[in-house]
Protein backbone atom coordinates (compact mmCIF):
# COMPACT_ATOMS: atom_id res chain seq x y z
CA UNK A 1 0.00 0.00 0.00
CA UNK A 2 1.31 3.60 -0.85
CA UNK A 3 0.02 6.97 0.11
CA UNK A 4 0.49 10.60 -1.23
CA UNK A 5 3.16 10.52 1.40
CA UNK A 6 4.80 7.92 -0.53
CA UNK A 7 4.92 9.83 -3.77
CA UNK A 8 5.89 13.31 -2.14
CA UNK A 9 9.09 10.98 -0.14
CA UNK A 10 9.94 9.97 -3.57
CA UNK A 11 9.82 13.08 -5.51
CA UNK A 12 12.11 14.78 -2.51
CA UNK A 13 14.88 11.62 -2.77
CA UNK A 14 14.47 11.65 -6.86
CA UNK A 15 15.17 15.50 -7.14
CA UNK A 16 17.07 16.64 -9.77
CA UNK A 17 18.14 13.06 -11.08
CA UNK A 18 14.58 13.15 -13.03
CA UNK A 19 12.86 14.68 -15.46
CA UNK A 20 10.03 16.99 -15.54
CA UNK A 21 8.21 15.70 -18.80
CA UNK A 22 5.74 18.72 -20.38
CA UNK A 23 2.36 18.77 -20.80
CA UNK A 24 0.81 19.17 -23.85
CA UNK A 25 -2.54 20.99 -23.91
CA UNK A 26 -4.61 19.11 -26.60
CA UNK A 27 -8.17 20.99 -26.74
CA UNK A 28 -9.99 19.75 -23.62
CA UNK A 29 -7.39 17.27 -22.98
CA UNK A 30 -3.74 17.49 -21.36
CA UNK A 31 -0.79 15.13 -22.85
CA UNK A 32 1.83 14.45 -20.23
CA UNK A 33 4.56 13.42 -22.23
CA UNK A 34 6.45 11.13 -20.02
CA UNK A 35 7.99 9.01 -22.65
CA UNK A 36 10.38 12.06 -22.87
CA UNK A 37 11.75 10.69 -19.29
CA UNK A 38 15.13 9.10 -19.01
CA UNK A 39 15.11 5.59 -20.87
CA UNK A 40 11.59 6.55 -22.73
CA UNK A 41 9.38 5.62 -19.78
CA UNK A 42 7.92 6.88 -16.35
CA UNK A 43 9.74 2.91 -15.25
CA UNK A 44 13.18 5.58 -14.82
CA UNK A 45 11.26 7.39 -11.80
CA UNK A 46 10.28 4.04 -9.77
CA UNK A 47 14.24 2.45 -10.60
CA UNK A 48 15.59 5.51 -9.39
CA UNK A 49 13.38 5.68 -6.20
CA UNK A 50 14.07 2.18 -5.36
CA UNK A 51 17.91 2.28 -6.04
CA UNK A 52 18.08 5.18 -4.11
CA UNK A 53 16.03 4.37 -1.03
CA UNK A 54 18.43 0.84 -0.99
CA UNK A 55 21.24 2.59 -1.05
CA UNK A 56 20.12 4.59 1.74
CA UNK A 57 19.46 1.26 3.93
CA UNK A 58 22.95 -0.12 3.34
CA UNK A 59 21.32 -2.60 1.06
CA UNK A 60 22.77 -1.77 -2.64
CA UNK A 61 26.26 -3.72 -2.51
CA UNK A 62 28.23 -2.29 -5.35
CA UNK A 63 29.82 -5.35 -6.18
CA UNK A 64 26.38 -7.13 -7.08
CA UNK A 65 24.19 -4.20 -8.03
CA UNK A 66 20.54 -4.85 -8.77
CA UNK A 67 18.81 -7.50 -10.56
CA UNK A 68 15.31 -6.94 -12.36
CA UNK A 69 12.86 -9.17 -14.81
CA UNK A 70 11.29 -7.08 -17.84
CA UNK A 71 9.60 -7.02 -20.70
CA UNK A 72 12.55 -4.31 -21.64
CA UNK A 73 11.63 -1.01 -20.03
CA UNK A 74 11.71 -1.58 -16.45
CA UNK A 75 15.24 -3.37 -17.46
CA UNK A 76 15.79 -0.11 -19.15
CA UNK A 77 14.78 1.95 -16.08
CA UNK A 78 16.94 -0.08 -13.65
CA UNK A 79 20.28 -0.25 -16.04
CA UNK A 80 20.00 3.44 -16.21
CA UNK A 81 19.64 4.05 -12.78
CA UNK A 82 22.19 1.39 -11.99
CA UNK A 83 24.92 3.47 -14.30
CA UNK A 84 24.18 6.69 -12.83
CA UNK A 85 24.77 5.17 -9.05
CA UNK A 86 27.74 3.45 -10.51
CA UNK A 87 26.71 -0.89 -9.79
CA UNK A 88 26.28 -3.40 -11.89
CA UNK A 89 22.80 -4.38 -13.53
CA UNK A 90 21.21 -7.74 -14.53
CA UNK A 91 18.44 -8.29 -16.45
CA UNK A 92 16.35 -11.14 -17.09
CA UNK A 93 13.61 -10.60 -20.13
CA UNK A 94 11.68 -12.81 -22.05
CA UNK A 95 12.48 -14.32 -25.67
CA UNK A 96 10.06 -12.29 -27.03
CA UNK A 97 11.60 -9.11 -25.82
CA UNK A 98 12.00 -6.46 -29.10
CA UNK A 99 15.62 -6.26 -29.90
CA UNK A 100 15.64 -2.57 -30.18
CA UNK A 101 15.16 -2.92 -26.30
CA UNK A 102 17.20 -5.84 -26.02
CA UNK A 103 20.00 -3.32 -27.77
CA UNK A 104 19.37 -0.58 -25.26
CA UNK A 105 20.58 -2.55 -22.53
CA UNK A 106 23.22 -3.64 -23.58
CA UNK A 107 23.66 0.42 -24.50
CA UNK A 108 23.25 1.07 -20.71
CA UNK A 109 25.61 -1.55 -19.40
CA UNK A 110 23.46 -4.02 -18.62
CA UNK A 111 24.05 -7.93 -18.21
CA UNK A 112 20.91 -9.32 -20.55
CA UNK A 113 19.54 -13.09 -19.82
CA UNK A 114 17.22 -13.94 -22.19
CA UNK A 115 14.87 -16.51 -21.86
CA UNK A 116 11.23 -18.00 -21.68
CA UNK A 117 7.98 -17.07 -23.52
CA UNK A 118 6.14 -14.82 -20.71
CA UNK A 119 7.88 -12.32 -18.13
CA UNK A 120 6.44 -15.19 -15.17
CA UNK A 121 9.43 -16.83 -16.11
CA UNK A 122 11.76 -13.99 -16.34
CA UNK A 123 11.00 -13.22 -12.44
CA UNK A 124 11.07 -16.51 -11.45
CA UNK A 125 15.20 -16.66 -12.69
CA UNK A 126 15.56 -13.41 -11.70
CA UNK A 127 14.77 -14.47 -8.25
CA UNK A 128 16.99 -17.18 -8.18
CA UNK A 129 19.64 -14.85 -9.06
CA UNK A 130 18.87 -12.84 -6.39
CA UNK A 131 18.92 -15.36 -3.50
CA UNK A 132 22.57 -16.62 -5.28
CA UNK A 133 23.96 -13.25 -5.72
CA UNK A 134 22.35 -11.02 -3.14
CA UNK A 135 21.57 -8.35 -5.26
CA UNK A 136 19.38 -5.87 -4.97
CA UNK A 137 15.49 -7.02 -6.77
CA UNK A 138 13.58 -4.63 -8.31
CA UNK A 139 10.44 -5.82 -9.40
CA UNK A 140 9.09 -4.31 -12.30
CA UNK A 141 5.86 -2.78 -10.93
CA UNK A 142 5.26 -4.43 -7.72
CA UNK A 143 7.12 -2.77 -5.24
CA UNK A 144 6.12 0.03 -2.60
CA UNK A 145 9.09 2.32 -4.03
CA UNK A 146 8.80 1.29 -7.58
CA UNK A 147 5.20 2.40 -7.24
CA UNK A 148 5.73 5.73 -5.64
CA UNK A 149 8.76 6.68 -7.35
CA UNK A 150 6.03 6.13 -10.60
CA UNK A 151 3.80 8.28 -8.85
CA UNK A 152 5.86 11.25 -9.16
CA UNK A 153 4.69 11.87 -12.90
CA UNK A 154 1.08 12.05 -11.52
CA UNK A 155 2.59 14.57 -9.01
CA UNK A 156 3.66 16.72 -11.22
CA UNK A 157 0.59 16.25 -13.79
CA UNK A 158 -1.17 18.36 -10.54
CA UNK A 159 1.45 20.85 -10.28
CA UNK A 160 1.17 21.60 -14.01
CA UNK A 161 -2.35 21.59 -14.87
CA UNK A 162 -3.16 23.80 -11.55
CA UNK A 163 -5.06 21.20 -9.99
CA UNK A 164 -7.41 21.60 -12.94
CA UNK A 165 -7.48 17.87 -13.87
CA UNK A 166 -10.47 15.79 -13.06
CA UNK A 167 -9.45 12.68 -14.66
CA UNK A 168 -6.01 11.22 -15.61
CA UNK A 169 -6.17 7.75 -17.97
CA UNK A 170 -2.82 5.64 -17.65
CA UNK A 171 -2.46 2.12 -19.09
CA UNK A 172 -1.61 -0.36 -17.33
CA UNK A 173 0.15 -3.86 -17.09
CA UNK A 174 1.23 -4.77 -13.36
CA UNK A 175 -0.06 -1.47 -12.57
CA UNK A 176 2.63 0.09 -10.63
CA UNK A 177 1.85 3.74 -12.46
CA UNK A 178 -2.05 3.72 -11.95
CA UNK A 179 -0.86 3.17 -8.39
CA UNK A 180 1.53 5.64 -8.11
CA UNK A 181 -0.74 8.22 -9.97
CA UNK A 182 -3.78 7.23 -7.90
CA UNK A 183 -2.28 7.71 -4.77
CA UNK A 184 -0.42 10.88 -5.72
CA UNK A 185 -3.62 12.48 -7.34
CA UNK A 186 -6.17 10.69 -4.84
CA UNK A 187 -8.53 13.37 -3.56
CA UNK A 188 -7.87 15.64 -6.26
CA UNK A 189 -8.38 13.43 -9.37
CA UNK A 190 -10.01 10.16 -10.39
CA UNK A 191 -8.07 7.28 -11.82
CA UNK A 192 -9.05 5.33 -14.63
CA UNK A 193 -7.18 2.36 -15.68
CA UNK A 194 -6.66 1.04 -19.65
CA UNK A 195 -6.18 -2.11 -20.74
CA UNK A 196 -5.85 -4.12 -23.42
CA UNK A 197 -8.06 -6.89 -24.08
CA UNK A 198 -5.47 -9.67 -24.49
CA UNK A 199 -3.64 -8.17 -21.40
CA UNK A 200 -6.58 -7.85 -18.90
CA UNK A 201 -4.73 -8.20 -15.72
CA UNK A 202 -6.37 -5.02 -12.96
CA UNK A 203 -9.79 -5.63 -14.89
CA UNK A 204 -10.00 -9.40 -14.06
CA UNK A 205 -8.37 -8.59 -10.49
CA UNK A 206 -11.33 -5.89 -9.79
CA UNK A 207 -13.95 -8.56 -11.19
CA UNK A 208 -12.62 -11.17 -9.06
CA UNK A 209 -12.05 -9.33 -5.57
CA UNK A 210 -8.39 -10.35 -5.81
CA UNK A 211 -5.56 -10.76 -8.23
CA UNK A 212 -5.65 -13.82 -10.58
CA UNK A 213 -3.71 -15.04 -13.78
CA UNK A 214 -4.86 -14.27 -17.02
CA UNK A 215 -3.70 -15.10 -20.16
CA UNK A 216 -1.42 -12.89 -22.12
CA UNK A 217 -1.56 -11.67 -25.97
CA UNK A 218 -1.45 -8.75 -28.55
CA UNK A 219 0.64 -5.87 -29.61
CA UNK A 220 1.32 -4.71 -26.02
CA UNK A 221 2.51 -7.47 -24.87
CA UNK A 222 5.79 -6.68 -24.82
CA UNK A 223 5.10 -3.72 -22.42
CA UNK A 224 1.56 -4.19 -20.38
CA UNK A 225 1.88 -8.12 -20.60
CA UNK A 226 2.16 -9.20 -17.05
CA UNK A 227 0.00 -12.24 -15.90
CA UNK A 228 -1.66 -10.55 -13.18
CA UNK A 229 -2.09 -6.95 -10.71
CA UNK A 230 0.29 -6.60 -8.61
CA UNK A 231 -0.64 -6.29 -4.84
CA UNK A 232 -0.21 -2.88 -4.35
CA UNK A 233 -1.91 -1.79 -7.49
CA UNK A 234 -4.91 -3.71 -6.30
CA UNK A 235 -4.75 -2.12 -2.53
CA UNK A 236 -4.64 0.76 -4.15
CA UNK A 237 -6.54 0.83 -6.73
CA UNK A 238 -9.67 -0.58 -4.82
CA UNK A 239 -8.93 2.10 -2.37
CA UNK A 240 -8.76 5.12 -4.53
CA UNK A 241 -11.99 3.92 -6.70
CA UNK A 242 -10.14 3.22 -9.68
CA UNK A 243 -11.97 1.75 -12.67
CA UNK A 244 -10.73 -0.24 -15.37
CA UNK A 245 -11.59 -0.17 -19.13
CA UNK A 246 -10.63 -2.36 -22.09
CA UNK A 247 -9.79 -1.43 -25.72
CA UNK A 248 -8.66 -4.16 -28.44
CA UNK A 249 -5.44 -4.35 -30.63
CA UNK A 250 -6.59 -2.59 -33.37
CA UNK A 251 -7.72 0.27 -31.31
CA UNK A 252 -4.01 0.19 -29.87
CA UNK A 253 -2.90 0.64 -33.74
CA UNK A 254 -4.88 2.86 -34.72
CA UNK A 255 -4.60 5.54 -31.78
CA UNK A 256 -1.04 4.66 -31.98
CA UNK A 257 -0.99 6.59 -35.96
CA UNK A 258 -3.63 9.05 -34.69
CA UNK A 259 -1.25 10.70 -31.94
CA UNK A 260 1.89 10.52 -34.66
CA UNK A 261 -0.47 12.09 -37.44
CA UNK A 262 -2.20 14.83 -35.03
CA UNK A 263 1.08 15.46 -33.24
CA UNK A 264 4.04 13.83 -34.83
CA UNK A 265 3.73 11.92 -31.41
CA UNK A 266 5.34 7.92 -31.48
CA UNK A 267 4.39 6.32 -28.70
CA UNK A 268 4.58 2.36 -28.58
CA UNK A 269 1.54 0.28 -28.67
CA UNK A 270 1.12 0.08 -24.56
CA UNK A 271 1.10 4.03 -23.98
CA UNK A 272 -1.37 4.52 -26.65
CA UNK A 273 -3.67 2.67 -24.39
CA UNK A 274 -4.88 5.61 -22.89
CA UNK A 275 -5.48 7.56 -26.18
CA UNK A 276 -7.36 4.61 -27.63
CA UNK A 277 -9.78 4.75 -24.48
CA UNK A 278 -10.89 8.46 -25.59
CA UNK A 279 -11.19 7.31 -29.56
CA UNK A 280 -13.32 4.72 -29.04
CA UNK A 281 -15.69 5.58 -26.21
CA UNK A 282 -14.06 3.10 -23.93
CA UNK A 283 -14.21 5.84 -21.75
CA UNK A 284 -16.52 9.24 -22.71
CA UNK A 285 -15.76 12.49 -20.17
CA UNK A 286 -18.69 13.99 -18.84
CA UNK A 287 -19.71 17.64 -20.48
CA UNK A 288 -16.75 20.00 -18.75
CA UNK A 289 -14.54 17.70 -17.24
CA UNK A 290 -11.06 17.83 -17.73
CA UNK A 291 -9.08 15.02 -18.96
CA UNK A 292 -5.52 13.78 -19.50
CA UNK A 293 -3.75 11.22 -20.98
CA UNK A 294 -0.27 9.72 -19.55
CA UNK A 295 1.67 8.56 -22.51
CA UNK A 296 4.32 6.40 -20.84
CA UNK A 297 6.89 5.05 -22.40
CA UNK A 298 8.24 5.48 -26.67
CA UNK A 299 10.43 1.93 -26.93
CA UNK A 300 9.35 1.53 -30.18
CA UNK A 301 10.45 0.10 -33.56
CA UNK A 302 9.05 2.73 -36.03
CA UNK A 303 9.46 0.47 -38.67
CA UNK A 304 5.69 -0.54 -38.00
CA UNK A 305 4.55 2.79 -38.09
CA UNK A 306 3.43 4.71 -41.43
CA UNK A 307 5.30 7.80 -40.82
CA UNK A 308 4.63 9.43 -44.07
CA UNK A 309 1.60 10.17 -43.19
Amino acid sequence: MITRADVDAAAARTAGRLRRTPVLEAGDTWLKLEFLQHTGTFKARGAMNRLLGARERGELDPAVGVVVASGGNAGLANAWAAAELGVPATVFVPAAAPQVKVDLLRAYGATVVQGGAEYAAAHDAAVAHVARTGAVYCHAYDQPEIAAGAGTAGRELLEQTGGAVGTVLVAVGGGGLMAGVAAAVEGAAAVVAVEPAGCPTLHAALAAGEPVDVPVSGVAADSLGARRAGAVAFAVAVRTGVRSVLVSDDDLVAARRDLWRRWRIVVEHGAAAAWAALLTGAYVPAAGERVAVLLCGANTDPAGLDLRR
